[in-house]
């Protein structure tokens, strides 16, 4: 128990300071009791919709970040969660606003503060775009897990082993996504169809673009220093993934509240707790403790790229999102345990 207080320390201290700005912003918002609670409790609620979103994004940093030398898992953890906090969180939907209502930083901050109405309705114009693009990278993410070449350890074997086989044929991730883009294409109105295809092709160049980035910033790293592999281009790409996953959780705090800065408190305290689940993941090592944890956050990811995909149609609570991929870490949690004792029982 200590040692897990060691780990989620800052998250309860931010917690804390969160929750206590949330009181004084509806205070001074609102000038009274209901009204402060009210913001109190969209507050919390956000931050636990950030956690239940982003459990899959601790494990998959994890994963990257027990490659990666001491020295760069100090620096995503420090500088990386900053860009992370602040950076999709405040300054990724203040740039929505600028780019599209063509004004600049500090007119969106504005705005934000006193016309949040007006404000959430840009956010949500760019929806389509946000959707298209994140649907497209964490696609890509997914199915570069479960084909990837010499991949030996299967939780839904039936079918994760049948999509291995398709691994040594070169583009077939591509080809799929493009297909699913396809398809979605085909269902859209006309009107939308153009930003839909841009939005879905840049988040699929993206991830290809951070790939070949990665390998060649780590390649010439590896070329003059050993010690340093897995160092810049594991980090950019964690930092990308990071902003795919923040898009929902981004988007869909709006479906709670417009006020930014409420936004922005109640995400940066979920923020904060995946940070301190990946650390303990990587410290203690507990993706290679339960088999198939990993397998259920890849799972996780590719439903909500199906989900974002479905959201240019029509709107998917946020709810349904965090259940979905909760169930499928808290299942694949269970099959490890399982696994673990079935072991133990042989020995």
């Amino acid at each position: 128990m200590a040692a897990t207080w060691h780990y989620f320390k800052w998250s309860f201290i931010v917690t804390v300071v969160g929750l206590g700005l949330t009181l004084w912003l509806g205070w001074a918002y609102t000038g009274t009791l209901a009204g402060t609670m009210g913001f109190f409790l969209i507050g919390a609620i956000l931050a636990v919709l950030e956690i239940s979103l982003s459990f899959d994004n601790a494990i998959v940093n994890a994963n990257k970040l027990k490659d990666m030398t001491p020295v760069w898992q100090r620096r995503f953890l420090t500088w990386g969660i900053l860009i992370a906090v602040f950076g999709m969180r405040i300054v990724f939907p203040l740039l929505i606003v600028v780019v599209a209502a063509s004004i600049g930083p500090w007119e969106a901050i504005r705005l934000a503060a006193t016309q949040p109405d007006e404000y959430a309705r840009i956010i949500g114009d760019a929806h389509l775009s946000i959707a298209a693009f994140g649907g497209a990278f964490l696609m890509m993410v997914a199915l570069n897990f479960f084909m990837a070449e010499g991949k030996d350890v299967h939780w839904i074997a039936a079918l994760e082993r049948q999509v291995a086989k398709f691994a040594s044929i070169r583009g077939i991730e591509v080809a799929i996504v493009l297909a699913v883009v396809l398809i979605f294409a085909s269902i859209l109105p006309d009107q939308y169809l153009a930003t839909f295809l841009y939005s879905s092709i840049a988040g699929l160049v993206t991830f290809l673009a951070v790939e070949v980035v990665g390998h060649v910033l780590d390649a010439s790293q590896q070329a003059t220093d050993v010690a340093v592999k897995g160092g810049l281009g594991a980090f950019l790409y964690l930092e990308v993934l990071d902003a795919s996953f923040s898009f929902d959780g981004v988007i869909g705090a709006f479906a709670l509240t417009q006020n930014l800065f409420l936004i922005a408190i109640g995400l940066g305290i979920g923020a904060m707790y995946v940070r301190s689940m990946t650390i303990m993941l990587v410290e203690k090592q507990t993706l290679a403790q339960f088999r198939y944890l990993e397998h259920g956050a890849f799972w996780s990811i590719l439903i909500l790229s199906v989900i974002m995909f479905c959201q240019t149609i029509t709107h998917i609570p946020e709810i349904i999102t965090g259940l979905l991929g909760a169930a499928f870490i808290g299942v694949s949690l269970w099959s490890s345990i399982r696994f673990n004792r079935a072991a133990a029982a042989v020995l």
